[in-house]
């Protein structure tokens, strides 16, 4: 124990976080210059201070140019492991915050529209009540582009859907991945059309129809390409390709076109969308909602008492399965 202790005390003189920032803002800037402007010192002052560093650590940290400075391996290391350490540090700073207070607060939060405009809605709504103070920012995301921002730790947590790279373990063993609910696809279209009278449908009948799909390789697009192909007929006509929501919900709410949407979002929206669903069912697949953090991130006592709202409500929009295809 003493030895950890002196180790600790030894780490502390060599790298202080005052240091630590000139060096990261250094670093981003690319200039010596331009970080003594940002951070409001003189030229000579940071490069005395990231000259220390190099001394203390026994390493060359930035490479310096005739265009400015760049960091060196050894300097991507101390960047990239600094991000965690300047993260934990606001995060204590947060977490304090929020437990002599908890009605204030900030909480960031990435998802794909299709599941702001269902799952999330409620879970906000809970959330709200507890702790009406806490700002919750909300950052519009598809599932194949969050990962960074979480690593980056710009993002607490992310409620995605399946799929690539939530499918492939290796590319995510550092998340913590917990399924919140277990969606699916429901065939749709505006309370006015004259397919939304029908109890029974077929396929067939949906052959000549307008479509309003997402792009050819999105999860929309490949099931109902698949639901046409069992029974042998051609690929639906597509009259527009979008992810989003609200746009395919005006499309089909004022035209007489047939869509897709998560089954949470026809629950929740679907009267105020003016949407029916339709008597047919698409292939089954599963398709769950997660709720997706940092593992080696602890999450805070907001993310806690958010997830614990997240899993209340979505347990509320667990209900029968549709019928396979």
């Amino acid at each position: 124990m003493p030895a950890r202790i002196e180790t600790d005390s030894q780490l502390s003189r060599r790298l202080r976080l005052r240091d630590l920032h000139v060096f990261r803002t250094a670093a981003r800037l690319g200039s010596m210059a331009k970080a003594a402007s940002e951070l409001g010192v003189t030229q000579p002052a940071v490069s005395e201070v990231i000259a220390g560093l190099e001394h203390a650590l026994g390493v060359r940290l930035l490479d310096r140019t005739r265009r400015g400075v760049e960091p060196t391996p050894f300097g991507e290391a101390l960047l990239k492991r600094s991000v965690a350490a300047f993260d934990e540090i606001r995060q204590a700073v947060r977490d304090i915050e929020f437990l002599s207070d908890p009605t204030v607060g900030e909480l960031r939060i990435g998802c794909p529209e299709s599941v702001a405009a269902g799952l999330l809605q409620p879970i906000l709504a809970r959330f709200a009540r507890s702790h009406p103070r806490v700002v919750v920012d909300v950052e519009s995301l598809n599932t194949t582009d969050f990962s960074p921002k979480l690593r980056e730790r710009s993002l607490d947590l992310m409620l995605a859907r399946s799929g690539w790279p939530l499918d492939q373990p290796a590319l995510v063993e550092d998340f913590t991945i917990e399924t919140l609910l277990e969606d699916d696809l429901v065939v749709a279209v505006g309370e006015r059309n004259p397919l939304a009278r029908r109890r029974r449908l077929s396929w067939a009948d949906l052959a000549d129809q307008p479509w309003v799909l997402t792009a050819g390789n999105i999860w929309n697009h490949i099931l109902v390409s698949e639901a046409f192909a069992r029974h042998e007929l051609k690929p639906p006509t597509v009259l527009m390709r979008t992810l989003s929501v609200h746009l395919r919900a005006h499309m089909v709410a004022n035209r007489p076109c047939i869509t897709t949407f998560p089954r949470s979002v026809m629950m929740l929206q679907g009267r105020q969308l003016r949407l029916k669903a339709l008597p047919v069912a698409l292939p089954r697949r599963p398709w769950p909602i997660y709720a997706v953090t940092l593992r080696e991130r602890t999450p805070s006592p907001i993310v806690a008492r958010f997830l614990q709202h997240a899993r209340a409500a979505a347990r509320t929009l667990r209900g029968p399965a549709a019928a396979p295809c």
